[in-house]
């Protein structure tokens, strides 16, 4: 299947991405962490280490948030409120991401979701399950 590009954002528009993949959105399951945080926002996430990732703040209404091991850093409209993507440096140096299900403006072409545990992880674990599932991602 030839790459496509998705996108996505906010409900205001004050944070957009587009995500391009080999792979049809349908063949997706959104990884639904069962973290208290992740619950909290009904979020599940999408990446492909083989495809791309391109994180834009229109405005500077971007937000950061820490939690759990303190790794990623979850991104959230300041204007509106939505949880739009989590972002991480790999090993190398690589800025890999995910974004949530709920933020794509196509989600209804995702598949089923499937529940995730990675606080049970090691930290250390956690970088390596990220490093192999995330998505290689450019913030402009």
């Amino acid at each position: 299947m030839p790459p496509s590009t998705h996108a996505g954002g906010c409900h205001c528009g004050a944070l957009r991405w587009r995500f391009t993949t080999g792979k049809a959105l349908s063949a997706f399951a959104p990884r639904a962490c069962d973290c208290d945080f992740c619950t909290r926002h009904r979020a599940a996430w999408v990446s492909d280490a083989d495809g791309s990732l391109q994180l834009r703040d229109v405005d500077g209404r971007m937000r950061r948030y820490r939690q759990g091991s303190e790794q990623a850093d979850f991104l959230l409209c300041g204007r509106c409120g939505v949880l739009v993507g989590v972002i991480c440096p790999d090993d190398h140096g690589m800025l890999r991401g995910a974004v949530n299900r709920n933020a794509f403006d196509e989600r209804q072409l995702l598949g089923d979701e499937l529940v995730a545990s990675p606080q049970r992880l090691a930290p250390e674990a956690k970088r390596a399950r990220w490093s192999q599932l995330w998505t290689p991602t450019r913030l402009a």
